[in-house]
């Protein structure tokens, strides 16, 4: 039963861990595509692709740390309350050494999780934006309407 739990609990981590990079590459290219304008005018100006890299991914990289730190505890929480119901769920109760998993030294790694997964996640559209040409940029800017509204001019 206990390595029941284990592979029930690895396939539970791998589906959060998926959904969270998809959140990150779901979100991140809206993102990305509403500063489009701010793409090509760098560009413009002399951006390289390295630097178009680095604005996309800074938004992650400030984020996915602090993802990491309110997100452990709250799964080490979820842990301690969702295991032991599901081995009650099937009569036993597991033994402290079942539950009490997590170490300190081995919460860090998790923490730093946030960080990778927001990273990972946000490779695909960070190449994707460094590859978009200039004039394509500020183009595409015109043609989906995502210019700042101008006001009126009075007559």
């Amino acid at each position: 039963m206990t390595d029941t739990l284990k592979a029930l609990s690895a396939i539970l981590t791998s589906m959060l861990v998926a959904v969270a990079a998809l959140g990150v590459l779901n979100g991140l290219p809206l993102d990305t595509r509403t500063r489009v304008r701010d793409i090509g005018v760098h560009k413009a100006l002399g951006m390289t692709p390295r630097q178009t890299i680095a604005m996309v991914l800074t938004p992650v990289v400030l984020t996915g740390p602090v993802a990491g730190v309110l997100g452990v505890p709250l799964g080490v929480g979820l842990h301690g309350w969702v295991l032991p119901a599901m081995g009650d769920s099937v009569g036993p109760r597991l033994p402290g050494s079942v539950v009490a998993v997590y170490r300190a030294a081995e919460l860090l790694p998790l923490a730093r999780g946030g960080l990778l997964i927001g990273v990972l996640g946000a490779l695909l559209p960070a190449g994707r934006a460094a590859r978009t040409r200039t004039a394509t940029a500020l183009r595409t800017e015109q043609a989906t309407g995502l210019r700042p509204a101008r006001p009126a001019v009075a007559a």
